[in-house]
């Protein structure tokens, strides 16, 4: 019986120095998480019970248990790198096309693949919310998971309807003698302009040209000053050959020589814009020529918001448009609510996805698969899905990963710990066998 009891001994501080061993290993493996062992005493027992006076058989291993305490965080220069501060798992797919076969992990190394998929060292592919639109203001469809592509994208372009304008137009600009009619092509016919370049539903470029024309102080209301407002379009290519685009909605002034209907705008004797209120009219639309297949061009707002005229000379102080041209991939951003952001040459972006992120009733009851991975089990119960930030999960830090949770100096004490307990064990089976040949020896 002492033999029994003493290799039991044995084979537990061997697993104990085997779980420690194995901990002092991945002190540097990201998102490991250490184990411990765990023992049961054992005795006999029998229809009438434990006696008093019965002795132990010895100890068994009832767990070797993981830790899953946060690991400290490490900050690295990628930013596709990710960690989880706080409760959650990635949710992890066999490979791209293979998403049924799930994993969870929190080792956040990832990559890109050579077909654009995020995926970590295995080639396992993460796992993300798909978004509405392509704006994070549009939601995600929490219910739908599927591996995000990236780098094959190119950033479309998007046409242009509506621009914004802050000017200072002079107020002791002399107003242009009725004589003299409009004509862009005469400087002495507008008193200012200003140009900005807007696109098509292709992506080209094209001028927009915006002509200032000081009113007749004679024909406006008491105590107001109004300027007329002429816009031109024209192609890159040839910058001389414009064509006029009529002003179809806001308060609009009377034609007058070349061009189309221009808009009015009206200030009062404080300088500030008071027609339109708001600021806002449109265009009508524009049609490409030669033709390339791009939609007509139409400005739905031209919006002249914040315009003043004041004794200084003229001046552009804030000039927008919502075009984009076409563009390539140049960047890609993680927020801490794990939204991954695709970031263009053509100064727009694009919402890829949103981290999805997994959690369990009981992490412990977790099937070990290796490579730093668990997997359901019946114990750990069902998965709970979730996003960073919200029901309990934690938030999500791009550019960092998290290290193992091994305390190495603490597992160092538990390797001496092991091994003296077998060593102890070792000498139980020594005397044993010491008090055996003594009997043995007796004639």
């Amino acid at each position: 019986m002492p033999f029994t009891t003493a290799l039991s001994g044995l084979n537990a501080a061997s697993n104990n120095l085997a779980v420690t061993g194995n901990n002092i290993a991945n002190a540097n493996t990201v998102g490991f998480k250490k184990s411990r062992s765990e023992f049961a005493d054992v005795y006999a027992s029998s229809l009438g019970g434990v006696s008093n006076t019965t002795a132990g058989a010895g100890v068994k291993v009832a767990n070797v248990a993981q830790q899953f305490n946060q690991g400290n965080l490490q900050f690295t220069d990628n930013n596709l790198d990710l960690a989880i501060s706080g409760e959650g798992f990635f949710t992890m797919a066999k490979s791209p096309s293979e998403t049924n076969d799930r994993s969870y992990t929190r080792s956040g190394e990832f990559k890109l693949n050579k077909d654009g998929y995020l995926v970590n060292n295995q080639g396992k592919a993460l796992l993300v919310y798909m978004p509405n639109g392509t704006q994070v203001s549009s939601g995600f469809s929490t219910g739908v998971t599927q591996p995000v592509q990236i780098n094959t994208l190119t950033g479309l372009p998007s046409a242009t309807d509506t621009v914004n304008m802050q000017l200072n137009l002079n107020a002791q600009d002399d107003f242009t003698p009725g004589t003299l009619a409009f004509d862009p092509a005469d400087s002495n016919s507008y008193n200012s302009q200003t140009s900005a370049t807007i696109y098509d539903t292709l992506g080209s470029p094209h001028i927009l040209t915006t002509y200032f024309v000081k009113g007749d102080p004679t024909a406006a209301a008491a105590g107001t000053s109004e300027w007329l407002v002429y816009h031109y379009m024209s192609e890159p290519a040839t910058p001389d050959t414009k064509t006029a685009v009529n002003v179809t909605g806001g308060p609009t002034g009377t034609a007058s020589g070349v061009g189309g209907t221009p808009a009015k705008l009206t200030f009062d004797s404080g300088g500030k814009l008071i027609t339109p209120l708001d600021g806002k009219f449109a265009l009508g639309s524009y049609a490409i020529v030669p033709p390339t297949g791009a939609a007509d061009i139409t400005v739905n707002t031209m919006n002249f918001f914040g315009t003043t005229q004041v004794q200084q000379k003229f001046s552009v102080n804030g000039m927008t448009q919502n075009g984009l041209p076409a563009g390539r991939l140049t960047g890609i951003d993680i927020d801490n609510d794990g939204v991954i952001f695709a970031r263009f040459s053509n100064g727009g972006s694009q919402t890829m996805g949103k981290v999805a992120l997994t959690r369990f009733a009981n992490n412990n009851g977790l099937a070990k698969l290796g490579d730093t991975a668990w997997g359901q089990s019946a114990n750990s119960g069902e998965p709970i899905p979730g996003q960073a930030g919200a029901n309990n999960f934690g938030s999500i830090q791009a550019g960092a990963l998290e290290s193992s949770n091994v305390d190495l100096s603490a597992q160092l004490v538990n390797l001496i710990v092991a091994q003296q307990s077998y060593q102890a064990n070792a000498q139980t089976i020594t005397t044993e066998n010491s008090i055996m040949q003594t009997i043995l020896q007796i004639r």
